[in-house]
């Protein structure tokens, strides 16, 4: 099922404030990078984030109901930030792009 564009307002808006914020709609899905950083994506009206040791401590350290979940069958495990306030959203999703490589550029 693809995601809402309502929705993907509403998760974009929790990110507000981190400065570089941008996503890409693919296959009814969309990507959100942070600093040019892919940190997660929208997926079936659900905000996911990527897992990293940054975002699993978060999630150890907050009781907010942030769970793991899989975008779509064969994809990596990631987490799922629906139901989270947008400071504990903006502070995971920050530290993802902290800790992700920077792109490689294109020759």
């Amino acid at each position: 099922m693809p995601s809402d564009k309502e929705y993907l307002d509403r998760a974009l808006a929790k990110l507000e404030g981190l400065g570089e914020i941008t996503h890409r709609q693919m296959m009814g899905e969309y990507m959100i990078y942070c600093r040019g950083k892919l940190v997660g994506g929208v997926y079936d009206n659900r905000l996911l984030l990527k897992r990293t040791p940054s975002s699993e401590r978060i999630l150890a350290e907050s009781e907010c109901g942030v769970r793991r979940a899989v975008p779509y069958d064969g994809a990596k495990e990631q987490l799922d930030f629906s139901g989270a306030g947008a400071e504990l959203v903006r502070r995971a999703a920050e530290a993802v792009a902290d800790e992700l490589p920077a792109p490689k550029r294109k020759k």
